[in-house]
């Protein structure tokens, strides 16, 4: 973000008038989402958005596994009676029939690579303000971690909680990446194909809310403390889900290329996977 532009304030208590409200089609794409979902895995849900967070303004921070996690989290969210608005890769807002779609549906492009990227920021703060829920991968990728752990966030996430205050709450999703394969058009037929009969388990856990209370907006260290803080917890809520998986995962995808460039070295879950219970999902 440019520093001579003014930055934006807190998301006030009240919320303006001109509360954002979802598209119709957006509530019909969840619709669908909730349809088809179960002709290819088995959806689990655990947990839940307080009440008083449910109609924003919130933040939800999601790890990356797979491709199918948006069509899965797409279904978890109508389940739970929530209609984020998402922060996607600008390229699918650039992509014929679905880019307009996602501009239909109010969600958020994020240009990487581009000049526009600096806007992403300044657009969820205007959708929070307006009462939005609102999603983003805090990774900015589907993760290439060889162990499918959390990495390092970008600065998205941090950048967007310090400036409006909005609670941030971690969704944890495990199961999705063997719905359908990373790359490769053969390779991602013949994958969802076999989920048919598969069906395999996916499994989507909404969080507590993480307390940031004690940071703010241009705080020495509080924006990296604020990634941190979000990603420990997402990292342990995962843990619960994978808890007969603590180191690597059992369903191997050869098209989906590994990288240790962004793990996050010393993370929570190296040190508690294995003394997490999946009773701790209540």
């Amino acid at each position: 973000m440019n520093p001579t532009t003014t930055q934006p304030g807190p998301v006030p208590p009240s919320v303006s008038a001109r509360r954002w409200r979802p598209p119709l089609l957006w509530r019909g794409v969840q619709g669908l989402a909730r349809v088809v979902i179960p002709l290819v895995c088995r959806l689990r849900i655990t947990g839940d958005v307080p009440d008083e967070l449910r109609n924003g303004p919130l933040i939800l921070a999601g790890n990356h596994i797979g491709t199918f996690d948006p069509i899965c989290f797409t279904a978890a969210s109508r389940m739970r009676r929530i209609a984020p608005r998402m922060m996607a890769t600008g390229g699918l807002f650039r992509a014929p029939i679905v880019g307009p779609l996602m501009t239909a549906a109010g969600h958020i492009p994020v240009d990487r690579g581009r000049d526009t990227v600096a806007q992403a920021v300044p657009d969820a703060v205007a959708a929070l303000r307006a009462g939005s829920v609102v999603f983003i991968y805090p990774e900015g990728r589907i993760g290439l971690d060889p162990g499918m752990w959390p990495e390092r966030a970008k600065t998205g996430l941090a950048r967007l909680a310090l400036a409006t205050q909005a609670a941030v709450v971690p969704v944890a999703m495990w199961g999705s990446h063997e719905v359908i394969a990373y790359h490769g058009r053969s390779a991602m037929i013949r994958t969802l194909v076999s989920s048919i009969w598969r069906r395999p388990t996916v499994r989507v856990h909404f969080g507590a809310p993480v307390d940031l209370s004690d940071l703010k907006e241009g705080g020495f260290g509080h924006a990296q403390k604020a990634s941190e803080r979000v990603m420990d917890a997402l990292t342990a809520d995962l843990a619960k889900l994978r808890v007969d998986e603590p180191r690597l995962p059992r369903f191997r995808d050869p098209t989906k290329p590994m990288s240790t460039a962004r793990i996050r070295r010393g993370a929570l879950h190296l040190t508690t996977a294995r003394s997490l219970d999946q009773r701790d999902l209540g």
